[in-house]
């Protein structure tokens, strides 16, 4: 049986403004278990650099039912630290017959 990995997904809240008005932000870690950590094949790299400049290592999956925001946040798996990109691709979660239906892909960070 497939299983995934306990992540920390730290999610972001927006704190104020600073003085260029730019949005200030704290974190909270928080655990999600049985996310899929997968590499990201290496059309997906090629296309996620030519898109976005950045080169995508890991893709993740996202068990059905979890409704964190994935989306330019900074995750931490196999003693690392991760940054999302782009927007999380999800499916009909009745459509899909595993226990994931949306996928995100991550960077090194740092």
């Amino acid at each position: 049986m497939i299983q995934g990995k306990t992540i920390t997904l730290y999610e972001k809240t927006k704190q104020g403004v600073d003085e260029f008005n730019q949005p200030i932000y704290s974190e909270k870690p928080i655990t999600v278990e049985n996310v899929l950590i997968s590499p990201t094949s290496s059309d997906d790299v090629v296309n996620a650099l030519n898109l976005t400049g950045k080169k995508a290592v890991y893709t993740l999956g996202i068990p059905k039912g979890d409704q964190h925001n994935w989306e330019d946040v900074k995750i931490e798996f196999f003693n690392q630290v991760w940054h999302s990109f782009g927007i999380p691709i999800e499916g009909i979660e009745e459509n899909i017959p595993l226990k994931w239906n949306k996928k995100v892909m991550v960077e090194r960070y740092g």
